[in-house]
């Protein structure tokens, strides 16, 4: 299947394009790009690649797929452009800047029956994999708390303006995978801390407390101006406990220069020092890492397309993780827990 991309800053280059290029069953067939510097980008990473000076005239070329990764205020058109072209869309986190939009969306490609989901590749990060294989092994019993954060130190990539900031960047991953992993969020307590950027005003960390349906609750942080780089995940549960200090391994190796077409199976694993730990009254045991592999979202995105059967995240379940992002933006500014609609 031909698929193209709209877009090709940090996410396009380094989160899409060279997993498109290792899934199975697909093509990059454009992308999208018009600032010479992009353009060059794009020739240097891919010279076979045709380059297209908007998704109007990579539509006119013909594919089958199209993967939006522009700026977040810019998506809402571009993707609604892509459904009435008849064409399935990923729509990079965050999917919309609210539910609201996000239903919008979710209507449209319902009422012209292509597929549309949203890109929460984190799912598919090492040590969420390891996780959620030791859940559904019932290695852990039931889930009682789970501690999620993940600090980067990533100024220049904080986005401002009334669709940008942290929450709807990284929260957007971050609450998906407390959702992943524990289920549907009754309830949520936010704090975010907030700094002026040329934008406007914008929350640069947060901490939100989410109650899930089935009682268990979720810890979930992260920050991108405070210097600090740290990835954590704890889990406290009838059985023990599972604590994982892993790094970004994919992202690490993408940005050194690696591509997981060149090794597909050795992608995505984590060196044995930084395997997790799981511990129970058995003693404490090293967890050899799950693969992560964003490449294979694509691989179950294009199956949905050809056998009409659910994307790996759907605009449903990136809708349900927006509401959770609107009921914290309540919650931080009224200081009281918002359940969420």
């Amino acid at each position: 299947m031909k698929i193209g991309i709209v877009g090709y800053g940090t996410g396009g280059k380094n989160f899409h394009a060279p997993f498109i290029e290792a899934a199975q069953g697909l093509e990059l067939a454009g992308i999208v790009a018009r600032a010479p510097a992009t353009i060059a980008k794009v020739k240097a990473d891919f010279p076979d690649v045709p380059i297209y000076a908007s998704l109007t005239e990579m539509l006119a070329a013909g594919i089958d797929i199209v993967t939006i990764t522009t700026p977040p205020q810019t998506r809402r058109e571009l993707v609604l452009e892509a459904i009435a072209a008849g064409v399935a869309v990923i729509a990079d986190k965050p999917f919309a800047p609210d539910a609201k939009t996000g239903r919008e969306l979710a209507a449209a490609a319902q009422a012209k029956g292509v597929v549309l989901g949203a890109y929460h590749n984190r799912r598919f990060d090492a040590d969420l994999q390891t996780l959620k294989q030791l859940i559904e092994q019932q290695r852990l019993g039931k889930v009682w708390r789970l501690h999620n954060r993940m600090d980067l130190d990533e100024p220049q990539t904080l986005e401002g303006g009334p669709t940008g900031g942290l929450l709807r960047d990284m929260g957007s991953h971050l609450v998906d995978q407390a959702i992943c992993l524990l289920g549907p969020v009754k309830s949520v307590y936010a704090q975010l801390d907030r700094v002026e950027v040329a934008e406007g005003t914008t929350d640069a960390s947060f901490v939100l407390t989410l109650t899930h349906q089935n009682g268990s609750h979720s810890h979930v942080s992260s920050s991108k101006i405070n210097y600090l780089v740290a990835r954590e995940l704890r889990v406290y549960a009838e059985k023990g406990s599972f604590t994982s200090y892993g790094t970004d391994v994919q992202a690490q190796a993408i940005f050194a220069g690696k591509r997981p077409a060149d090794d597909l199976a050795g992608w995505g694993y984590e060196a044995e020092a930084n395997w997790g730990t799981l511990n129970t009254e058995q003693g404490s045991e090293r967890v050899p890492s799950a693969q992560g592999a964003y490449h294979a979202y694509y691989e179950a995105f294009a199956e949905a397309v050809r056998q009409g059967t659910p994307p790996p995240v759907t605009a449903e379940q990136a809708i349900e993780v927006l509401a959770v992002l609107d009921a914290a933006f309540i919650s931080a500014r009224e200081n009281r827990v918002v359940d969420v609609a």
